[in-house]
């Protein structure tokens, strides 16, 4: 029996006997440099595993120059592409002396009859390789985490529906009968709901006695999800919308309610919690306390395995309501309406995982009257400050009059930055463009939106403009398809992330797409026709892989800020974009690799629709 690492992917998805099978059927073979291992149009009879050496991958059809489109270093895979299709499409090269595990296609074949997963993992896109990364990082295996598996209709209750005619006195007996907080109401097809609390506010503090019926005071605004929806999702809606019920509905039928003591019941994991500090805190020192532990959140996310987009989602909707909260505790509630506060940047996108520098800015009413407006922005700055958000370096922050205007006067700003286009101007229509309302009146924000999106959508020419950013870094990959791999690593940010995210945002400002999250405005685009849906899940992957790897240096850089000099905070900070490509495994440096060579198609269908090729 030959003795073989086989504790990565693809293997892990064998169990003990079939990783035994292998070891005891794999011949190891040497190749000189230079040597052809595999021919183009051969019939594929093993799969390699590489155990010293390199192999390029090479595409006879090409030119020299650009033939070299694959490259495997130790640990990485080939062949069985040859064998699934009878023949190889490509040729495999040693590029130095190479030791290779042999699989015959025999026993591969049995591997791949036997178990599905394995099978399926040689025919499966980066969506899918990228998702089983994500389970084998959980804890517990490949198994995902309970909670992400959760449903909906494993946590909802049966609905109470009454008539809208039901008095209060008869409402509450059934409550005490059946244990329950609240009430569906029935008003001529429309549903609305009472609460225990709705019912005593009735009773005290309005005008209601128990004979009054519960349409006097039942609210229409209610949350709905779906019972095959994550349980997950609806703690992130509950934190969005500020409730602590949804209604489930099935095609368009009622089927039951969740209330978040389920949902946190449910959990019961004291990560959760944080939720609800959040929302219980009445004092500034409360909502600092608990906007401290939202780095405890995200390790606690991403040791379960959670998949990035949720965390994202949950961590933005949480960042949200601290925000909305610092609105509250400064601004006068007369100013709320009148008024709407806005994050941008990453923030804007709910892309923001760990709390970072301040980008906002505020929108008044054309008429409101605002004596002590920037007093008030100052303090809000500084409570942000409190809560663990930085001031922005480029002063992007209410606090600075430049980001602070009425509604006319956001809308002479975006004329003028259409008008000039040149990079500042660009700069701040992106900005605003990413604009997503956390306090106050979102109709301003939208009202300012749709003024960009008239200034700019039919735009040819700033089109042009605004997508040559997205071209600004280059793709770190070599010349002949391989990842670079530079000693201080590769930046992520600049050669993976902001490509996508700028072309992204492109794409969404043609279409008038009201997302501001990037996945968000995938999802539109494929709906829209505007992408093909592979593709646009490919990207979206891709930017998840990005910001896994960047999340994973910015936790490790948290680890050094809080045990660590100020020098080696500093130099922490600076590699939290940087990945080194040799410290990654075998899978991650395949999905790395694969990930860039979609920004590379990407930016360079960009460069075709926007005419950048001469720019």
């Amino acid at each position: 029996m030959v003795d073989v690492d086989l504790s990565q992917l693809p293997f892990t998805l064998l169990d003990d006997e079939g990783r035994d099978h292998i070891r005891r059927g794999i011949d190891l073979a040497y190749f000189d440099r230079d040597e052809i291992i595999l021919e183009t149009g051969q019939v594929g009879e093993f799969v390699f595993l590489i155990h010293k050496g390199e192999v390029a991958e090479i595409d006879a059809s090409l030119p020299s120059s650009t033939s070299r489109i694959g490259h495997y270093t130790p640990g990485d895979i080939f062949g069985a592409i040859s064998i699934l299709n009878g023949k190889s499409r490509y040729r495999f090269k040693a590029e130095q002396e190479c030791l290779c595990y042999l699989l015959p296609k025999a026993l591969f074949q049995q591997l791949c009859s036997r178990y599905p997963t394995f099978s399926d993992f040689f025919r499966q896109s980066l969506t899918h390789k990228a998702r089983l990364l994500t389970e084998k990082r959980a804890e517990g295996g490949v198994a995902m985490a309970g909670f992400m598996l959760a449903k909906v209709s494993e946590c909802m209750r049966e609905p109470l529906l009454v008539a809208a005619s039901t008095d209060i006195a008869s409402a509450v007996k059934q409550l005490n009968d059946s244990h329950a907080d609240s009430l569906l109401v029935d008003t001529q097809g429309t549903l609305g709901m009472v609460t225990k609390t709705d019912l005593l506010n009735g009773l005290v503090l309005g005008s209601c006695d128990v004979t009054s019926p519960l349409d006097e005071i039942a609210h229409f605004n209610l949350v709905t999800v779906e019972p095959d929806q994550y349980l997950f999702e609806v703690l992130v809606l509950m934190t969005r919308h500020k409730v602590a019920r949804v209604v489930v509905m099935e095609n368009s039928v009622l089927s039951g309610v969740v209330e978040l003591t389920d949902v946190l019941s449910y959990f019961s994991s004291r990560s959760f919690v944080v939720t609800l500090q959040v929302e219980q805190a009445t004092s500034l020192e409360a909502l600092a306390a608990a906007s401290q532990r939202t780095p405890e959140l995200v390790k606690a996310l991403m040791t379960q395995g959670v998949k990035l987009r949720f965390a994202m989602d949950l961590l933005a909707a949480l960042n949200g309501r601290i925000m909305s909260k610092a609105w509250e505790f400064t601004v006068g509630e007369g100013y709320r309406q009148h008024s709407c506060m806005m994050v941008m940047g990453s923030e804007g996108r709910g892309e923001q995982i760990l709390k970072t520098d301040q980008d906002n800015g505020l929108i008044l009413a054309d008429d409101v009257q605002w004596p002590d407006l920037s007093a008030d922005m100052k303090k809000l700055t500084n409570t942000l400050v409190q809560l663990g958000y930085p001031p922005c370096p480029g002063n992007i922050m209410v606090s600075n009059a430049e980001w602070v205007g009425t509604v006319s006067q956001w809308k002479a700003s975006i004329a003028k930055w259409a008008r000039e286009r040149d990079g500042d101007s660009l700069m701040k229509l992106a900005i605003m463009l990413d604009a997503h309302a956390v306090a106050g009146n979102p109709s301003l924000l939208e009202s300012v939106r749709e003024e960009l999106f008239a200034r700019c959508s039919d735009d040819e020419l700033l089109l042009s403009y605004f997508a040559r950013t997205a071209l600004r870094f280059s793709t770190p990959l070599t010349l002949f398809g391989s990842l670079k791999k530079p000693q201080h690593g590769i930046d992520i940010k600049k050669g993976g992330i902001f490509p996508i995210v700028h072309g992204v945002r492109t794409m969404a400002l043609e279409r008038r797409i009201k997302a501001t999250s990037t996945l968000d405005r995938l999802d539109a685009l494929a709906s829209d026709g505007r992408l093909d849906r592979r593709f646009a899940d490919d990207l979206g992957e891709a930017l998840s892989l990005f910001a896994e790897l960047r999340l994973k240096q910015q936790l490790d850089a948290l680890e050094v800020e809080s045990g660590q000099g100020v020098d080696q905070q500093a130099q922490a900070a600076s590699r939290a974009n940087r990945v080194v490509v040799q410290t990654l495994s075998s899978l991650e440096r395949d999905l790395l690799r694969e990930a860039l060579h979609i920004v590379k198609d990407f930016k360079q269908r960009l460069s075709h629709r926007y005419h950048l090729e001469y720019s």
